[in-house]
């Protein structure tokens, strides 16, 4: 690969999704070349999955049947779409990748860090993000988010516990130390201005 892949993390109502499209704007009106895409979904076979999984009346999908399904989304989605643009020397920025998979099944649901990333190395053959923005922002914040947002899709996800979310932000905070290489923890509790100028200005530097 030559290209640029970024990813964008963070827990439900974090405000990555908006500042991942302004980013994309940004930059194609700089004269890049810039791919925005989602996981799960992104491709048709994709997008099949991400029904399942999101599917508020799939609440009985058991941990390791959904971590099996984003892997399986994320294969499709990576050979199809990203690792064609990446392989002609363009830009991805995807909302979502692998660190999702580590956090919420991983650890939101208890089936560990370690098998979640063996599981996925399988479906990505090891390919990574060059740099991953986790927006940091406490779950009780984002959650109140999306509440104001009648435009989001309310998914399976959105309706568990805070406990549920707490555990997710904390695996959040425990993968950005383990891989503070790659992934840059963003403040996200100010506004999307700022969090898109603090999240620009660093893409830059690495294009």
């Amino acid at each position: 690969m030559s290209g640029k892949f970024i990813t964008f993390e963070g827990g439900e109502g974090s405000g990555k999704t908006t500042v991942a499209k302004m980013i994309e704007e940004a930059l194609n009106q700089d004269g890049y070349q810039v791919l925005l895409t989602r996981e799960p979904g992104g491709v048709k076979i994709a997008e099949e999955i991400r029904n399942i999984i999101v599917d508020e009346k799939n609440s009985c999908i058991d941990p390791k049947t959904e971590a099996l399904l984003f892997a399986a989304s994320r294969r499709q989605h990576l050979i199809e779409k990203v690792k064609p643009v990446l392989d002609h020397g363009g830009i991805v920025i995807c909302d979502r990748f692998i660190d999702s998979s580590l956090v919420y099944q991983g650890i939101g649901r208890n089936l560990g860090i370690d098998k979640v990333y063996q599981m996925n190395l399988f479906a990505t053959e090891g390919i990574m993000p060059d740099k991953t923005f986790f927006f940091n922002i406490k779950p009780e914040i984002a959650l109140k988010r999306l509440k104001t947002d009648e435009s989001r899709e309310v998914n399976r996800l959105d309706l568990e516990s805070l406990e549920f979310h707490q555990k997710v932000y904390e695996g959040y905070c425990l993968i950005a130390q383990r891989y503070k290489d790659r992934i840059v923890s963003i403040d996200a509790s100010g506004s999307i201005k700022e969090v898109f100028k603090t999240i620009y200005q660093q893409i830059k530097l690495e294009l």
